[in-house]
């Protein structure tokens, strides 16, 4: 180690000076250095730099990409990695990414600029896939290490690990094997060299032997600092989502633009209402439109009280709230059916308080064209003319401010600014209605509609509506029509088996749907076995992602087999196992999430345009912002702004939005914020041997999930 800090000292001087930052002799009396809050990503088009480029992207996180195959990128040379500004030494990236650990050829210039701007800076690298060798750190995974797949591994956040960047996680990362037939992960396991600065901070055990293998660790040597990672992954697979938080923490030092955090809220529509219930032998719901008229006869699925129990006892247990999406007919017309009597609606206005409400019109009266329902699928009825028949603008007025004056008289909570429609009516439908209804905008405007449910399947990007701005919901594939597992199971296998299997045959005329089956699932199993795991996958893929829109279900699902519940225990009962509890799921209403996502979409234009700049100088950070656009940041615990903490706490950090104005908004960072991220508080309850530099690892894509096709949610 002598020798390594001895030849690492006699050659910094000579890099430092050819990126212009003076020698040590000489840096006591120039200013500190300015280090713009941006990561610098070198791509070579494989999935892992994606993967970590998307999760900058998702945060908000600022970022210049550099396509090592675009003929006409720009050269990685002294200028375009530092400068001077004000006279002050400017580093213009705080971290940089490449693809392995040197994807240069031998001898690169480029990759020389590299290394002295990360000497001098102090600038850290993120090697987002490498293979194990000495270059970084780690014995050839060769002999007594392992190269191959990792399929299913439950790997461990070392102590150094919980202590540093990856301290949100309870302790485990499991791969994910999702099918027998594909390789999903490939990865090689080795220890650390003798005598290396190298420190694992995610490892799993070596096939055929009890020592532990790096999965994820920090190389320092030559005065430079790398996270190593010598695993294969995609942006989807859940293994990468979980340690994503962690890798922009560590080549941040916890310092950086943008925030994650962990979200998940869950509406349940129809409340009050009764949905028609699937026929597992017409293969239709009696009733709805999927069914020829006079087919059949419906047969509603409706909730009781004791559902409403087992509602609050599972919210209670989990420490999470449903949103409520409800008709009011549905109570007035149960009553008017039962001699004035509705123990539901009593039970539900009686334990208001437990939930939060939504309005969801009075009917559940479709909203866009005036439908034709005579044939299978429905079509837009017409005016002599040919012009599509609108339901009016005075209709639609009728079905919002009904419904919102009962839920009002009621005494439910409304944030009265809410609405999802019945079906999501009125915003276009593909393909009987390719446009909004155009009387939608004018009504949501006469009834003060600020916030308005789409179907992401269908309508994923946040839009104005009028006066409105869309929620884009994600439809859970536990379908509205179902009360019993066994019903779910035969309309899943309808719907996603070949005709000469005995299903619809939608799904093989829609190759692009991921979820079609090899064959029918078992009516007794299917739905523990196969469906749970996938929906739960799925959903839970969401939460991990920093995405916040919320996901839907219907009363139905919550009553007789109450088949949601093992769903959502999946995704909340996983999550606890694998986040400590100052990373809890954040559980927000529906305004409060149009508005995280309507600050994100100006935050991220406005970084697109290059109209925010940010930086730190010793121990203060400087961002400033168009005076329309709030700023998002995540910071150490302790950070302030004119005296007054910043942000909220999440995941050992604090993290949020301000309102900056026209002026530069500055944040002090606690003393000497300098070392590795660490967590506060408590925890909770092949030709790889001796490759030369610039030799990338076998890549080996994974598959992974690769966000599924939904079919589009009924209702």
């Amino acid at each position: 180690m002598k020798r390594t800090i001895r030849t690492t000292a006699l050659v910094l001087g000579t890099l430092m000076a050819t990126i212009g930052l003076p020698v040590a002799t000489a840096q006591a009396d120039e200013p500190a250095p300015r280090v713009d809050l941006r990561v610098l990503v070198v791509s070579d088009g494989g999935p892992s730099t994606d993967a970590i480029a998307a999760e900058l992207e998702d945060a908000g996180t600022p970022y210049t990409e550099v396509d090592l195959n675009d003929s006409g990128r720009a050269e990685i040379d002294a200028g375009f990695l530092a400068d001077t500004v004000d006279g002050r030494p400017r580093a213009k990236y705080q971290a940089v990414v490449l693809p392995n650990d040197n994807p240069f050829p031998t001898g690169s210039a480029e990759m020389a600029a590299l290394v002295a701007y990360e000497q001098a800076y102090s600038i850290p690298q993120v090697d987002a896939y490498t293979y194990a060798r000495p270059q970084v750190g780690l014995n050839a995974a060769v002999g007594a290490g392992y190269a191959g797949s990792v399929d299913g591994v439950s790997a461990e956040v070392t102590q150094a690990g919980k202590a540093g960047p990856f301290g949100y996680l309870e302790g485990t990362v499991p791969f994910e094997d999702n099918s027998p037939t594909v390789g999903e992960s490939y990865a090689y396991l080795s220890t650390p060299v003798t005598g290396a600065d190298f420190t694992p901070y995610v490892q799993a055990t070596i096939p055929g032997s009890t020592a532990k293998g790096s999965l994820v660790g920090e190389y320092r040597h030559d005065g430079r600092q790398e996270l190593v990672v010598t695993f294969v992954y995609n942006r989807y697979q859940q293994q990468y989502r979980l340690l994503a938080r962690g890798i922009v923490e560590w080549m941040t030092g916890g310092v950086h633009l943008g925030a994650d955090r962990n979200y998940f809220a869950v509406h349940v529509d129809d409340v009050f209402a009764a949905d028609d219930r699937w026929d597992t032998v017409l293969n239709c719901t009696p009733g709805d439109v999927d069914c020829q008229p006079g087919t059949g006869t419906p047969d509603p699925i409706r909730m009781v009280p004791a559902d409403v129990d087992h509602a609050i006892g599972w919210q209670n247990s989990h420490d999470f709230t449903f949103d409520l999406a409800y008709n009011a007919s549905g109570s007035a017309d149960h009553r008017e059916d039962n001699g004035g009597q509705d123990l539901l609606a009593d039970k539900l206005i009686a334990d208001s308080g437990q939930f939060r409400w939504i309005n969801h019109t009075y009917t559940h009266a479709f909203l866009g064209c005036v439908q034709d329902t005579s044939v299978v699928p429905w079509t837009c009825e017409t005016n002599p003319d040919g012009s599509t028949r609108w339901v009016s603008r005075n209709d639609i007025v009728d079905e919002i401010a009904t419904n919102e004056a009962w839920g009002v008289a009621a005494g439910l909570p409304l944030s009265q600014g809410e609405l999802v429609t019945g079906e999501h009516s009125g915003l276009k439908v593909t393909p009987q209605q390719p446009v909004d209804n155009p009387n939608l905008a004018p009504a949501l405007a006469d009834t003060g509609i600020q916030w308005l449910g789409s179907d992401n399947s269908r309508d994923p990007v946040q839009r104005q509506v009028g006066p409105a701005t869309t929620i884009s919901r994600y439809p859970m594939n536990i379908f509205y029509n179902a009360g019993r597992a066994t019903e779910q199971v035969d309309e899943y296998n309808w719907l996603y088996t070949s005709r000469a299997q005995g299903g619809s045959g939608i799904c093989e005329d829609n190759p692009a749907t991921t979820t079609c089956l090899a064959a029918p699932l078992d009516v007794a199993t299917g739905y523990t076995d196969y469906i749970v795991p996938l929906e739960t996958r799925i959903a839970l893929g969401h939460v991990l992602s920093n995405d916040p829109k919320p996901h839907f279900i219907h009363q139905a699902n919550l009553s007789e087999d109450r088949i949601a519940y093992p769903v959502l225990d999946g995704v909340l009962d996983g999550y606890d196992d694998l986040f400590t509890a100052d990373t809890p799921v954040v559980n927000l209403r529906m305004k409060d999430i149009g508005t995280e996502m309507q600050r994100r979409s100006a935050w991220r234009a406005a970084v697109e345009a290059g109209q925010v700049t940010a930086y730190r100088i010793g121990d203060s950070v400087t961002v400033q912002a168009p005076e329309d656009v709030a700023i998002t940041a995540t910071m150490p615990a302790g950070t302030e702004h004119d005296g007054t903490g910043f942000g909220t706490s999440y995941a050992g950090r604090v993290s949020g939005w301000a309102e900056a104005g026209s002026l530069p908004y500055t944040l002090d960072l606690p003393t000497s914020t300098n070392a590795p991220v660490t967590t506060d508080g408590p925890h909770r309850t092949p030709a790889v041997n001796g490759a030369p530099a610039g030799t990338a690892p076998r890549t080996k894509v994974p598959s992974g999930v690769m966000a599924p096709v939904p079919h589009s949610a009924k209702r």
